[in-house]
């Protein structure tokens, strides 16, 4: 975080929240907006990983997913959308993943939960688009990270195998098609939700 401050000359404030915590998140979102400052972008990108068939998956553990997957993301955009709403602008991305669309055996908390996202996206979409507000998604492949490490090895091989590039993404891959959505240059992309897998093979 130092280094982009740095590089950018800009000034960068670590805020740091537990999703599933409604009373710190509206205290933190609260303390880092004071009434007359602007947001251009809420990036929602929070995520924990589930596999399992839906026999073996006691539901605790689908709730759990979807309070940070998809709960926490909506309660998150909630406070931001109204000051977006009240200041005519803003751009909102949300991190979806393609175990959301292509749906299969043993996604039945981490993949349902990121389709219900994505739905989500398109639904704001829908309702904030008249007041100057973009809320748009991408839907990653497997991408190289701590999350793509605790992939079942077999799973995480087939995966790869059914890009037509043969390879994981890099996060800077996937943070370059959230700046797009993130700026002015996709000014008129709204409701959109965008895979980037690689290609399938």
């Amino acid at each position: 975080m130092l280094d982009l401050a740095a590089r950018y000359n800009v000034t960068i404030e670590r805020v740091a929240f537990d999703m599933t915590d409604t009373v710190a998140m509206k205290a933190e979102i609260n303390a880092i907006l004071p009434p007359k400052r602007q947001i251009d972008v809420l990036v929602n990108n929070a995520g924990v990983a589930h596999g399992g068939l839906f026999q073996m998956t006691p539901l605790t553990d689908v709730r759990s997913v979807f309070d940070v997957n998809f709960f926490a993301q909506l309660e998150l955009t909630q406070l931001i959308i109204r000051r977006m709403s009240r200041q005519k602008s803003g751009a909102i991305v949300n991190i979806g993943s393609i175990a959301g669309l292509e749906l299969a055996s043993g996604n039945v908390a981490y993949g349902v939960s990121k389709a219900a996202l994505m739905a989500f996206t398109q639904t704001l979409a829908s309702e904030v688009g008249h007041l100057g507000v973009r809320v748009n998604a991408v839907a990653p492949g497997l991408v190289d990270t701590e999350m793509a490490n605790q992939m079942e090895k077999k799973a995480g091989t087939e995966m790869i195998q059914n890009s037509a590039m043969k390879r994981l993404a890099t996060a800077e891959e996937i943070a370059q098609v959230v700046l797009f959505l993130s700026s002015n240059v996709a000014s008129f992309v709204n409701g959109q939700v965008i895979p980037v897998n690689g290609g399938r093979a």
